[in-house]
Formats: structure tokens, C-alpha cells, sequence
């Protein structure tokens, strides 16, 4: 069946998602370097408009959107759309959060190891001629307590790919956990405080709320294990990132690995050049399969709908 419609890509995507929407009758327009101004002047022309983390959905963009049906996410977060505004509007905003997992998973699980073996740093110093091998006593994952903030898709393949390690895990969600899977991983649910003073290493895997801004800030670093580490593949405003800072250099946690960051890219550079710290450019989902299956996923929901 033949879907009538225009649809505005603002970043760019994989052109498999492009190539089926074309196949099915949908004129697709491809401005990935557009600007909001642009975007305000010609968004009325389009019943879908398509983005990634770039282009930011302003209520002043959704006001301009006078027959716009669909504004598509090719990734997990809507923090760079007012969903309150589209919902206004009665505009129908959708993701593909199921097309990161495996992507933005093996990166967490390759943080707690480059973490545990001061892999990044070890590289750097070797690299530049030091041989430091007695300073690098690392920590072995069998038996460590690993604490996932956020059970959803992403947190439970973590939870999967780090029994293989023989980790301990612990969990905590603002929503109940799956019983089926709690038993599958032996996962011990608690509340937050509780999680962060107990796991050797704390993953973040949770949307930017009100309730999730600054969850870690100085009274909650204080709380963690002096020899423990977190990561954050999520959002940066999730961390407090001064408070973050002093705990590393006041030695109340022991390391970081984090992908995003307050303001991307960062400005807080006497953090990234701890070297306690792992740090790259929010590249959680940045693998071909991912950006191929979050194309396919968005180009087969919007068909869905239109249709």
C-alpha cells in the first residue's frame, strides 16, 4: 500500500530508513546541516520531520508545525523535543530506544573493563615511553557488585552480558523491575542510596527528568565506595559535574567513564584530563548496525502510522 506524505530529515541517518519511505510513495527532503530558522520557515511543508541529537524541537519549532503528524527520534532520548508542546498539538512523537541497546551495552561493559585494568591510561603512558606496569594494579570483576540505575532495554542487556563476568548485580528503577528477569540474573532490586553504597561500579542508563538531573551530586558521591566507579551512557546532566570533579580528586571515588556530558561537546576540561577519567564523544549508539536499525525502525513506524 502507497503512503502519501513529505518527510524532513534534519540529521543525518542511515539511507536505508530514506530508501523506505521513498519505496512506499513518501517524498523524503535531506537537510542534515538545517537550522532552526530554516527549520521554523519550512517545517509546515512536512507531515513528519525526522531528527537524531542535533536538531533541538523547540515549542517555537511545534508552533510552526501547522500540519506536521509526526516528529521521529532516530535514537533513545526525546530531551531535545517538547513532547508537552507536540502532545499540544496533537503531533505523534516516536523513537527507536529498542535500536541502541546492544550498541550503547557492549560500550558500558567495555568501560567497567578499561576501568577495572586502567586500560586508556596504561595505552597513553606506554605509548609515551613510561613503563608503569607496577603502579597499574587493577581489580577483577568476578564477584564485584555492579548497580544499574535504570532496568529498561539497556540495563538489563548490561545486566546479561555482565553475568558472564560472574558480577553481582544490583538494580534500581523509578518503575517495577521484571520479575521473570530478576530471577534470571539473580538481581537484588533496592532503592538508590542503598545501590550506590553497595556496587563497586554504578551504571547510569535513565532518560533527563526532573527527578534524574543532578541524581549525582555531592551527597550522593559521598555515599559510594571510595574504591568504586561510575559510568554514564545516558545523559550528562544526570551528573553534577563540579561535584563529580571533587569527588575524583578528593579520592571518594575511585574512577569515571562518561559519553555525555553536561554541555556536548564538553568545557569542563579539568575533568576530562583526570586520569581517572575515560571520556568520548556520545558515541553510545555510533556503530553501523545501530544507525542501520534505528533508520529501518523509525522508516517502519512512521509507515505504520501514516498508513
Amino acid at each position: 500500500m502507497q503512503v502519501c506524505g513529505k518527510a524532513l530529515v534534519c540529521d543525518s541517518i542511515d539511507q536505508v530508513g530514506i530508501d523506505s519511505l521513498k519505496k512506499v510513495g513518501m517524498t523524503v527532503d535531506y537537510f542534515p546541516e538545517i537550522n532552526t530558522k530554516e527549520l521554523i520557515s519550512s517545517i509546515k511543508n512536512y507531515d513528519v520531520v525526522i531528527v537524531r541529537s542535533r536538531t533541538k524541537i523547540t515549542k517555537e519549532v511545534i508552533n510552526a508545525a501547522t500540519n506536521t503528524k509526526i516528529i521521529a527520534r532516530v535514537g533513545v532520548g526525546l530531551d531535545n523535543i517538547d513532547v508537552k508542546a507536540a502532545e499540544a498539538r496533537n503531533i505523534r512523537v516516536i523513537n527507536a530506544a529498542e535500536a541502541a541497546m546492544n550498541a550503547v551495552s557492549e560500550l558500558t561493559v567495555g568501560y567497567i573493563i578499561s576501568l577495572a585494568r586502567s586500560i586508556p591510561y596504561a595505552d597513553m603512558e606506554t605509548k609515551k615511553g613510561n613503563w608503569i606496569k607496577k603502579a597499574l594494579i587493577g581489580t577483577e570483576l568476578k564477584g564485584k557488585y555492579l548497580g544499574i540505575i535504570g532496568v529498561g532495554n539497556i540495563g538489563r542487556n548490561v545486566a546479561r552480558i555482565s553475568r558472564a563476568f560472574r558480577m553481582n548485580i544490583i538494580g534500581y528503577d523509578l518503575y517495577p523491575i521484571n520479575k521473570d528477569f530478576i530471577k534470571e540474573v539473580g538481581l537484588i532490586a533496592t532503592d538508590l542510596d542503598t545501590l550506590v553504597e553497595s556496587a563497586d561500579f554504578v551504571t547510569c542508563h535513565v532518560p533527563l527528568t526532573q527527578e534524574t538531573k543532578h541524581m549525582f551530586n555531592s551527597q550522593r558521591f559521598s555515599k559510594m565506595k571510595s574504591t568504586s566507579y561510575i559510568i554514564n551512557t545516558s545523559r550528562g546532566q544526570v551528573i553534577d559535574e563540579q561535584a563529580l570533579y571533587e569527588a575524583l580528586t578528593n579520592g571518594k571515588i575511585a574512577g569515571a567513564a562518561l559519553d555525555v556530558f553536561e554541555i556536548e561537546p564538553p568545557t569542563n576540561k579539568m575533568l576530562l584530563e583526570l586520569p581517572n577519567v575515560i571520556c568520548t564523544p556520545h558515541i553510545g549508539s555510533q556503530t553501523k548496525e545501530a544507525q542501520e536499525l534505528a533508520s529501518i525502525v523509525i522508516a517502519e513506524k512512521i509507515i505504520q502510522i501514516m498508513r
